[in-house]
């Protein structure tokens, strides 16, 4: 159960806030005045503190600063009785996960509480898969760069890191391009904390998720009472990033609207909140990801050129996993001392069996998807050793053609500077009559049409003019996973 602490000194309010939370599955203990809630947190642990900025014996602005000073890992939320933004903002860059303005509506408090203790327990999870890396590890930069990106030993890996060391110190507004599940985030991550930034926010934007009406109050922020249901003032992601970086993932789902209004606030450097005439300066870093050629959007209409030449004051593209060799057991051990952290396992090594699949397998889901299995074949491992049986069929049962071949990565920025991966040893091709020909024919035609599209199979299905399920039926067969 979440602890909560509530330091307030209007008794009815923390009276109040205590039932409504407890009936919400949460442990709440209350404090009437600064001193005794900084007593209860030196006894206790709470995930997350709600505090009146307005005390007795001190401010909400000094109690945040104790507590980040002595509990950095509890989440903090200020309540004010005052929409005064310039203090909301300081409070935020201070540590304050968010503000909440009296009057105080259930729904609202509820909300920012779950996303603060979420948020909390995703740096918690960061901060604990850095610990389980050996020292070693962490001290020659062999393993982990900065933040969570495992570096490995691969030529693509060593150039990816080359030109993180080489962007960070700037302040260069920098594109990743890469599959989805390469990394792109933890690289974004990586950069930020090698630069002059690192101790400010980093703040991540999912755009793929965001709706055209929401993605300008999420992008700038609103006022109270400037459209309906804008119940308070909201501090959008460019203000709470600012001083640091923001990061924008899948930035080619974005609206052309967005963009628009997206391209005026990095050229100007000023953000205006919704239903307000007051501008804001901004000092922020931004870094783009995406799993589509911005350059093909451009040319079909859906992104904009000017915004793509502001992003892409630097490129960095992310090789696929089945492209990085023996990055793929590298990676497969960090994963497996992190699964064993959060099991209490002393699953130690993999079996020679999963080390020849893994090397063999083609990681449609590249990083992601090894990280999950490699955590549910910890879990399902009896012994010290990962068993072939505790993958699943379509990795157990995956089997390398012959006539695999290099394929060159497609997606190229224009900044001069050359990506190069390994390729692939391309073993002879067998003897084959013209049924196999056909099939080798076929599977090269699906391989190359799921490469185009990011092994997005409704897509694939489409241009290849089959339905979904004859497409999964066919990878089936040719061991290209489902």
């Amino acid at each position: 159960m979440k602890k909560i602490l509530i330091i307030d000194d209007e008794v009815n309010v923390a009276l109040l806030l205590s039932k409504f939370l407890t009936r919400n599955g949460f442990d709440v203990e209350t404090a009437s005045n600064g001193a005794s809630g900084m007593d209860f947190l030196k006894n206790n642990e709470f995930n997350l503190v709600l505090c009146d900025y307005r005390l007795e014996d001190t401010d909400g602005r000094e109690i945040l600063k104790n507590i980040k000073t002595l509990y950095p890992k509890t989440g903090v939320i200020i309540i004010t009785g005052y929409s005064d933004i310039k203090m909301a903002v300081e409070l935020i860059k201070m540590g304050a996960y968010d503000y909440i303005t009296k009057p105080l509506y259930p729904d609202e408090i509820l909300n920012t509480i779950n996303k603060a203790i979420e948020t909390q327990y995703a740096l918690q999870q960061e901060d604990e898969d850095v610990a389980a890396i050996p020292e070693k590890s962490k001290t020659n930069k062999k393993q982990v760069l900065a933040g969570e990106f495992v570096v490995g030993t691969s030529r693509p890996s060593k150039e990816l890191v080359r030109q993180i060391e080489l962007v960070a110190p700037t302040n260069y507004s920098v594109i990743i391009l890469g599959e989805s599940g390469t990394g792109k985030e933890a690289v974004a991550k990586s950069i930020h904390l090698s630069s002059p930034r690192h101790n400010k926010p980093f703040i991540a934007m999912d755009c793929g998720s965001l709706t055209k009406e929401l993605a300008a109050s999420e992008f700038f922020g609103h006022e109270k009472g400037s459209f309906t249901g804008a119940l308070y003032t909201k501090i959008g992601h460019f203000e709470m990033a600012n001083g640091g970086t923001l990061f924008l993932d899948e930035v080619g789902n974005l609206s052309y609207d967005i963009q628009a209004a997206l391209l005026r606030t990095v050229q100007e450097r000023k953000v205006k909140r919704i239903g307000s005439t007051k501008e804001i300066d901004l000092d922020v870093r931004i870094i783009v990801a995406t799993n589509e050629n911005l350059q093909d959007s451009i040319l079909k209409g859906r992104f904009r050129e000017d915004l793509y030449h502001r992003f892409n004051e630097f490129g960095i593209y992310m090789p696929p996993l089945r492209d990085r060799g023996n990055d793929i057991m590298l990676l497969a051990e960090h994963f497996l001392k992190i699964a064993n952290e959060e099991l209490s396992r002393a699953v130690s090594t993999f079996s020679p069996e999963v080390v020849e699949c893994f090397l063999n397998y083609r990681w449609p889901g590249n990083i992601r998807e090894l990280k999950n299995i490699v955590r549910r074949a910890a879990l399902l491992a009896e012994g010290d050793e990962v068993p072939l049986k505790a993958l699943p069929l379509e990795i157990s049962n995956y089997k390398m053609p012959a006539f695999e071949a290099y394929s060159p990565n497609p997606h190229n920025f224009n900044h001069g500077q050359h990506q190069q991966t390994e390729a692939p040893e391309v073993k002879e091709h067998p003897k084959h009559d013209l049924k196999n020909a056909a099939l080798e024919a076929e599977y090269e035609t699906i391989l190359r049409v799921l490469r185009e599209v990011n092994f997005n199979k409704t897509k694939a299905a489409e241009i290849l003019k089959i339905d979904r399920k004859t497409l999964y039926n066919k990878m089936k067969a040719i061991n290209l996973g489902k």
